[in-house]
């Protein structure tokens, strides 16, 4: 049954090497994004097809398992001015129908923006509409999951500096 956590509740539950899995839940396609087992670096990893719940689950399931994957990091659509829309509830409703078959722990990361930034990078690249295409939805997942990623590393450290004080 896959839990909806929060990122510090994450880091405390975290075993020393795991890897985290980003996910980019858009209406066409779900990008998907895999870390390094030491939480340093994602890597955007695959694009799945939407079709119907249960063929979209099942391709998703077979990446954490294929990956062995502790958690999941999932973009959470927020409007610009932070309110949630229909995108945000259809990505909390595809959770919530995760749950039954999934038994990861997933966090929610605000992903306003990270398409366009991904998109903006991808034209400074003078890479084709075609490519872009291709490529979009895997690269911003791993923009979500990078920028959780970096987050962790920094209550990691805040954490060590707690319990061992200069």
């Amino acid at each position: 049954m896959t839990l909806l956590i929060t990122l510090e509740e994450l880091a405390a539950q975290l075993p020393s090497r795991a890897r985290l899995l980003g996910v980019d839940f858009g209406a066409k396609r779900i990008g998907l994004a895999l870390s390094d087992v030491e939480r340093r670096i994602a890597t955007p990893l695959t694009t799945i097809a939407r079709a119907k719940f249960s063929k979209d689950a099942e391709a998703l399931v077979a990446e954490i398992n294929r990956f062995d994957v502790f958690a999941l990091i999932v973009g959470l659509p927020l409007n610009l001015d932070g309110s949630q829309g229909t995108r945000v509830q259809a990505t909390r409703a595809f959770l919530r129908n995760l749950a039954p078959i999934c038994d990861r722990p997933a966090v929610f990361w605000d992903e306003r923006l990270s398409t366009a930034a991904v998109t903006r990078a991808l034209i400074e690249q003078d890479a084709s509409r075609a490519k872009r295409a291709a490529v979009v939805d895997r690269m911003a997942a791993a923009y979500i999951l990078q920028g959780a990623l970096d987050r962790l590393a920094g209550l990691s450290a805040v954490h060590a500096r707690q319990i061992h004080p200069r």
